[in-house]
C-alpha cells in the first residue's frame, strides 16, 4: 500500500445479510474502500484476477470451495492479509484455528443468530481489524516449515519452590511465559512444537476470542511432544505442559501453599483492551518467580505485554523478544524495547533454538 491510499476489502461471505452489514460497516470508514462483496471463493477469484485487494474478510462454511482451502490458494499465489469472520460452532472453531495455521492474521466469530446486530455493535473492531491486517508484513504470513523435534528426555515431577539467587543469565527458568498476538499463532506453533518433553512448563497468552483458545490448544497438542492444554484454574505447573490461556479470562500464575506452582484463572476488566492480557499474566510471573523466569515476548500490535516485561525484567528475569524481521507485527516487541525490558532481541527461528537448549536440549 502506498502512504495515504484506502485500504481495499475483498468480502467472501455467503450470506448476503453478512456482505450487506460488512460493506455499510467498512465503506463508512474513511480510509477504507470495499472492492467487492461476493458470496463464495470462486466469485472471488474471478474478481481477483481484475483486482488484487489488501484485506479480505473471509467466511468460512461457503458452498463450491471452503474458506479454508480458498486461503490456501491465495497464500500459495500470492500472501495477503486475511481475516476471518466465522460462526461460534465447534466446526467452525476448528476450522477458524485451522485457518490461523494456514496465515490467517485473525478471527472475529460471529453469533449464529442475529448476526446484523452484532457485526454493527461491533463496527469499531471490524474497522480496526482492517487496518491492522492492512500493516502486517505479509512475507511473514506464510505457515512455517516444520522443524524436527529433539527427542523426548525422562519424565520431571512438579516444580519446587524457587531457590534465592538464581541469576537471570545462564540459569535454568522454571518456568517460560510467552505473550503474542496479530501474527502469533503461527509463531506459537513453531515454537511450542519443538519443545521436549522434559523442558520447563510454558505459559502462554495469545490474543484470541473467547472459544477458540481450546480448539488451538488442543491442536498444538497434537503436533507437540509437550501437552498442551487450555489453562484452568489449579492446574499445577510441570515440566512438559505448556498451559494457554482461555479467551475472555486472564491468566496468572501464583504459588500454593507447598511452594508449587499453580495457574488461576479468572474473570476482570480487559487490560490494555485485552483479556486475556499479557500484562496481567507476566505481572504475575515477576511476583511468583522473580528471576527464576524467562519472559518471551512475540509478535503483536500494541503495547501490551511491555509493561508486565519490565516487571520481569526488574524482578531479574531473563527476557526475549521476537525481532522486526521475523514479526508478522512489531508492535508489541517494540514497546517492550522501548521500555528498557529485553535482555535479548532475535529472530523467531534463534527463539527457538535458545528454548531447546535451555538445560542442553537439543539443537
Amino acid at each position: 500500500m502506498t502512504p495515504g491510499s484506502k485500504v481495499r476489502v475483498l468480502i467472501v461471505d455467503d450470506s448476503a445479510v453478512v456482505r450487506q452489514v460488512l460493506s455499510v460497516i467498512l465503506q463508512s470508514a474513511p480510509g477504507i474502500e470495499v472492492l467487492h462483496a461476493v458470496a463464495d471463493p470462486i466469485l472471488a477469484m474471478e474478481r481477483m484476477r481484475m483486482d488484487w485487494p489488501d484485506v479480505i474478510l473471509l467466511d468460512v462454511a461457503m458452498p463450491r470451495m471452503d474458506g479454508i482451502t480458498f486461503l490456501r490458494k491465495i497464500m500459495a499465489e500470492r500472501p495477503t492479509p486475511v481475516i476471518i469472520c466465522s460462526a461460534v460452532t465447534e466446526r467452525g472453531t476448528t476450522a477458524s484455528v485451522e485457518a490461523l495455521a494456514a496465515g490467517a492474521v485473525s478471527v472475529i466469530s460471529k453469533p449464529r443468530t442475529d448476526v446484523r446486530r452484532f457485526l454493527e455493535d461491533i463496527a469499531l473492531e471490524l474497522i480496526t481489524a482492517v487496518n491492522i491486517a492492512a500493516s502486517v508484513n505479509v512475507s511473514r504470513l506464510r505457515p512455517l516449515p516444520a522443524v524436527a523435534a529433539p527427542s523426548a528426555g525422562p519424565a520431571v515431577p512438579p516444580l519446587a519452590p524457587a531457590r534465592a539467587g538464581e541469576g537471570r543469565r545462564g540459569a535454568l527458568p522454571q518456568l517460560i511465559a510467552i505473550g503474542a498476538s496479530t501474527g502469533g499463532t503461527l509463531a506459537l506453533e513453531s515454537l511450542l512444537t519443538t519443545l521436549p518433553q522434559n523442558c520447563p512448563p510454558v505459559v502462554v497468552v495469545q490474543h484470541m476470542p473467547e472459544k477458540f483458545t481450546a480448539a488451538f490448544a488442543e491442536r498444538l497438542d497434537g503436533l507437540s511432544q509437550i501437552s498442551v492444554i487450555e489453562a484452568r484454574s489449579s492446574n499445577v505447573l510441570v515440566h512438559g505442559m505448556a498451559l494457554i490461556a482461555p479467551g475472555g479470562r486472564h491468566l496468572q500464575v501464583r504459588r500454593d501453599g507447598a511452594g508449587h506452582l499453580v495457574a488461576e484463572v479468572f474473570d476482570g476488566p480487559p487490560v490494555k483492551r485485552h483479556k486475556p492480557s499479557v500484562d496481567v499474566l507476566f505481572r504475575s510471573v515477576a511476583k511468583a518467580l522473580g528471576s527464576s523466569a524467562l519472559g518471551v515476548i512475540l509478535t503483536g500490535m500494541g503495547d501490551d505485554g511491555a509493561a508486565g516485561m519490565a516487571l520481569m525484567h526488574e524482578a531479574g528475569a531473563r527476557t526475549l523478544a521476537q525481532d522486526e524481521a521475523s514479526c508478522v507485527v512489531f508492535g508489541m516487541p517494540r514497546e517492550a524495547i522501548k521500555l528498557g525490558a529485553v535482555d535479548q532481541v532475535l529472530s523467531l527461528s534463534d527463539i527457538g533454538r535458545e528454548l531447546r537448549e535451555l538445560n542442553g536440549f537439543a539443537k
